[in-house]
């Protein structure tokens, strides 16, 4: 039986490791941060999306040398100018919390009319090479008024996809990672994984 292709991920964010093995399926091996023993924050200082992602999967190649990648994700919500972007992560302040980062957002739309918002995810993967490619995914869709469902994480329970009535937090994690930004870039990810195995 051919053995799983081992691959770091740039990640301390446990919701987000177990989402992305999900994603890849059992024909892939992702090894967290955690996994490697390393708990050091790695810096996310980058003006964009691709910047903060680039910038993660050189600091684990630098260290480790071996295939690796890293996501940066951003919520753009159309009222707020693009906000919170690059900033998503630390919207309500530096401690990263969900659930803070939620109540700002609603708070900052209350009244709001437009609220139509896209999550966009770019991902960097470095070969054992050291060749760098990336890859884009975007899920557009609206801003519930209040938070649905319990499931997923992060702004999940006020993203409503377009053509959907659910919020990602209510749905199933397949359901999820099919129309997600996240599922969309890590599918661009593994065909270019897989086109290189033959």
């Amino acid at each position: 039986m051919k053995q799983p292709r081992t691959i770091i991920f740039a990640s301390h964010n446990a919701h987000k490791v177990e989402e992305m093995r999900r994603i890849c399926g059992p024909a892939f091996r992702i090894l967290s941060l955690a996994d490697m023993g390393c708990d050091t924050d790695i810096p996310e200082d980058g003006s964009t999306l691709a910047e903060n992602a680039e910038a993660k999967a050189r600091w684990v190649y630098e260290r480790y040398g071996t295939e690796c990648f890293a996501d940066d994700t951003g919520l753009e919500v159309e009222a707020l100018g693009g906000a919170p972007g690059v900033h998503t992560a630390r919207f309500a302040g530096p401690a990263c919390d969900p659930a803070a980062n939620v109540a700002l957002l609603l708070e900052r739309l209350s009244g709001a009319t437009d609220r139509s918002a896209c999550f966009r995810t770019v991902i960097a993967h470095i070969a054992a090479d050291g060749t760098l490619t990336r890859f884009d995914g975007i899920a557009r869709g609206t801003i519930a008024g209040s938070r649905m469902g319990d499931a997923g994480f992060g702004y999940d329970p006020v993203f409503i996809p377009e053509g959907h009535t659910r919020s990602f937090a209510q749905m199933a994690p397949d359901e999820k990672n099919a129309i997600s930004h996240r599922g969309r870039a890590t599918a661009q990810l593994i065909d270019f994984l897989q086109s290189s195995l033959q």
